[in-house]
């Protein structure tokens, strides 16, 4: 590795060596995602469901309880969850080995300290032979080295991407954390309607209809599963003809046939001499692949190279 990538942020997360510790939190987010989903006016692509990231974590953005603002944050430096209103009222418990069900029932019981009622469909999303939090006993692990890691990851990859975001003027997605799929997405829409989305196991029609309901060039960044590395990703809705056998860079993306998209490990990008310049060619090359391929009308979508920000 360069003394540049070691230097840069970017953190060493292997999945194996932190695998309890991200299903754990992968839980967590669940619990306090679905707070959010329940407090907030739902948002076209299910955009009010997400976590973003902060400088200390991941947070719920405020959210309306009555004549109230209510934000909930996971701090990764302090290694606590937090509840602040905008009438003063603020609660925090330590993230520390526990339950799924513990981490639920102390979660819920601070919320309703400060005065905020959450009733939130108790079985996770999008993971197979999903346990109620309520009676999760089996998930208990917190390694706060470990989930401090990942955060940081998060924040160089939320970073790059949101400049890659500023380089487009057509309708794109905030860069936001989706709990269900434990992943840091951004998306781009050509602003035509697509075909219907069929839906799968793990995302069904009722929720991708709404998710995929124009066409999009998505991107992001998942941890990884077990014995699967972290990567960052590309995909498109509806695929176009030859997506998958277009050369995109850097040297190291290629086409997940398992997947269905594009992957660029991210231990490349780590060690990559510019780090930031190695995923943003994976960000804009796999975009232009959907953009020409699909005819989309870029010269409408996308900001000029010379054009900068005001200030």
């Amino acid at each position: 590795m360069t003394a540049a990538a070691q230097s840069s942020g970017w953190p060493p997360l292997a999945y194996d060596d932190w695998a309890d510790t991200a299903q754990t939190l992968h839980l967590w987010t669940q619990v306090v995602g679905k707070v959010r989903m329940a407090l907030t006016p739902p948002v076209n692509h299910w955009w009010h469901v997400p976590l973003y990231v902060t400088a200390r974590g991941l947070t719920t953005s405020p959210m309306p309880v009555g004549g109230r603002s209510v934000e909930v944050v996971f701090d990764f430096l302090d290694h606590q969850l937090r509840v602040t209103c905008s009438d003063g009222r603020r609660e925090a418990m330590a993230l520390r080995p526990m339950t799924v069900a513990g981490f639920y029932r102390e979660a819920m019981a601070m919320l309703d300290r400060a005065g905020v009622a959450a009733h939130i469909w108790t079985t996770p999303c999008e993971i197979e032979g999903a346990i109620p939090f309520e009676t999760d006993e089996v998930h208990r692990s917190y390694d706060a080295e470990a989930a401090q890691r990942f955060w940081r990851a998060l924040v160089q990859a939320d970073r790059v991407m949101k400049a890659f975001r500023g380089r487009f003027i057509g309708k794109a997605s905030p860069v936001h954390f989706f709990w269900g799929s434990f992943d840091l997405a951004v998306t781009r829409f050509s602003g035509r309607r697509a075909p219907r989305h069929p839906g799968s196991a793990a995302l069904p029609a009722s929720v991708s209809v709404e998710a995929y309901s124009h066409e999009v060039s998505s991107c992001g960044f998942w941890p990884g599963a077990p014995g699967v590395a972290p990567v960052f990703y590309a995909y498109a809705y509806p695929e176009p003809p030859g997506f998958a056998d277009v050369q995109v860079r850097p040297v190291g993306a290629e086409w997940s046939p398992a997947l269905g998209e594009f992957v660029l490990p991210y231990e490349v990008v780590r060690a990559a001499r510019d780090p930031d310049a190695e995923l943003m060619a994976f960000l804009q090359s796999t975009y232009e692949a959907v953009a020409d391929l699909a005819n989309w009308p870029r010269g409408e979508l996308e900001r000029p190279a010379d054009e900068g920000t005001a200030a």
